[in-house]
């Protein structure tokens, strides 16, 4: 799995076989993979398992702490809890950060709703459930269909960010890490607050 996640990260997906990840692997048996995962889509589909495991922790820990404060759980809360568990798993260790630049990508490109594809590959878990609960909630001047449209432009932005970030190996401390976080949670949170349009002519007129 790390040896897929490293490969994916630095060659993307789309030429990656079976062979290239035994060798990348070290394995001198190469019907290992096979005997494990049964096929690459087995592998993939481990490896975005033990990743959602490690990202739902985070996320609950992060939602319990707000929660012992006491304090009413504001937009801009849930927006950092939407960023901040990747980010930090991705500081602390370097596999997890291959995993991110890896995967990111097919969040943003996604043909599918991107809602539903984090949810299956790392955002799901019941603090993912929670989470969506809480910005529902703080979410109530949008219909179901607004709602769920504004989160997918969420998840895809926040996806495209994680990902370039740390393609371009930025610092993950210090004043580049902070303006970088404080500039996602600030377009989050904007993106997420912005009034639904009612009239839609002045665009329209254009097409």
């Amino acid at each position: 799995m790390d040896a897929a996640e490293k490969l994916i990260a630095q060659h993307g997906a789309h030429h990656l076989t079976l062979k290239d990840i035994v060798i990348e692997a070290g394995q001198k048996n190469p019907s290992a993979l096979q005997y494990h995962f049964q096929n690459l889509q087995g592998l993939l589909d481990a490896t975005h398992k033990r990743r959602s495991e490690q990202t739902h922790k985070k996320r609950a820990e992060m939602i319990a702490e707000l929660e012992r404060s006491k304090r009413v759980m504001k937009l801009r809360d849930l927006c950092e809890i939407m960023i901040l568990p990747s980010f930090l798993l991705a500081k602390s260790d370097i596999k997890y950060r291959n995993y991110v630049m890896a995967f990111s990508f097919d969040i943003v490109t996604s043909r599918d709703s991107a809602l539903d594809k984090v949810n299956k590959n790392g955002g799901g878990g019941e603090s993912g459930a929670q989470l969506g609960a809480l910005l529902r909630k703080t979410l109530p001047h949008f219909d179901e269909k607004t709602y769920r449209a504004r989160m997918d432009l969420a998840v895809r932005a926040c996806s495209a960010a994680m990902g370039g970030y740390f393609q371009h190996k930025g610092p993950l401390k210090g004043a580049k890490a902070e303006f970088f976080l404080t500039n996602v949670v600030d377009s989050l949170e904007g993106m997420l607050s912005a009034p639904a349009s009612k009239q839609h002519k002045p665009v329209l007129r254009h097409l």
